[in-house]
């Protein structure tokens, strides 16, 4: 097939596009590049995506927030499916900078589905968080829970992006689908997410920040799975619910559904901590910290919808993805 995926040189989108290359996809991939984090891990990822296809692989540097500029795209291909990874990332930088986030995460989105619309995609395959599900408390985190009581703006974002895709579906008979993502971690990752930003830290002898003293859980995600999750997603087209069924908020009368994508085991960030020490030999400084605006102290998934529906089965432990990481930090360190 023919995908576009946007955000293509970011951490997921980089990881995905490998992949449905290296299974004989053409991808076009397009990516504003910005500084939120350093530009030169967003080139490397893209001169690694044309070493693993220069034939299949296209990219436009474009922001996904000028509809002109991405609509010369979608009039020169022809895409079987679109995959909607662009965001502004980042849980901490939505407190600061709002308007960002509403620039690339809703009008971007809503640049994307209109030219979906317009152009016929038998799919829109989108990027959710877990940090939608913000104050509720029923875990594990189900799809059909209420997550109507974000804590932070990026997790409205999604929420936004959530209901205007079935709005979408409903209105235009747009197929999306909108995977729930859980702390997704692996090589390649972020600069500013944990996982890196403690590695660092440690490796170079300087403290670590633990908020709350570290007393908080979350449902690690290693990378593959969750590009295999989404490759499994992009494959099923939703059909909608019979109008005799029963529906809630993982089914709908459209074609809409909304896929929880984590790991399925809770991980306390002590003992996260621990396998980078262990990995790395060395102790880490630690600073603890209160409880900064904004945090989730637990997230929790319940993947069973996307295992029964996707075939969805994350197979990597968090032992196995932190050592996997700390390789791979260690290496592009020397680069």
């Amino acid at each position: 097939m023919k995908i576009l995926i946007t955000g293509c040189s970011g951490f997921i989108g980089f990881h995905l596009s490998k992949k449905l290359l290296s299974i004989g996809h053409e991808i076009v991939g397009i990516d504003m590049m910005n500084s939120y984090y350093d530009i030169k891990l967003k080139e490397i990822r893209l001169n690694q995506l044309f070493k693993t296809s220069k034939k299949n692989f296209k990219f436009y540097k474009i922001n996904i927030n000028s509809k002109k500029n991405t609509n010369k795209i979608f009039q020169k291909h022809s895409f079987d499916r679109v995959i909607n990874l662009a965001a502004q990332a980042g849980v901490r930088d939505s407190l600061k900078y709002p308007n960002k986030y509403l620039n690339y995460n809703i009008k971007g989105f809503l640049n994307i589905l209109e030219l979906c619309t317009q152009y016929k995609i038998k799919h829109l395959v989108y990027a959710s968080t877990s940090s939608i599900y913000g104050l509720n408390n029923s875990f594990p985190y189900k799809e059909s829970n209420s997550a109507d009581h974000q804590m932070q703006f990026y997790a409205v974002t999604k929420k936004t992006n959530e209901l205007m895709a079935h709005a979408w579906s409903h209105l235009y008979n747009l197929p999306t689908t909108g995977l729930r993502f859980f702390t997704v971690y692996g090589p390649w990752g972020r600069p500013d997410m944990a996982l890196y930003k403690f590695t660092e830290n440690i490796k170079n002898g300087k403290p670590i920040n633990l908020h709350n003293n570290g007393d908080h859980i979350r449902d690690f995600t290693y990378v593959d799975d969750i590009v295999n999750g989404i490759i499994l997603a992009m494959k099923k087209i939703p059909k909608g619910t019979p109008k005799n069924k029963k529906i809630n908020s993982s089914n709908s009368y459209s074609p809409f559904k909304i896929y929880n994508l984590g790991c399925g085991n809770e991980v306390k960030l002590n003992y996260f901590v621990s396998l980078i020490e262990k990995f790395l030999n060395k102790k880490a400084i630690i600073k603890n910290l209160p409880l900064q605006p904004g945090d989730v102290y637990r997230t929790s998934a319940d993947i069973t919808l996307a295992k029964n529906e996707l075939g969805y089965n994350p197979k990597t432990n968090v032992e196995k993805g932190v050592n996997n990481f700390v390789k791979w930090y260690i290496n592009y360190k020397k680069t």
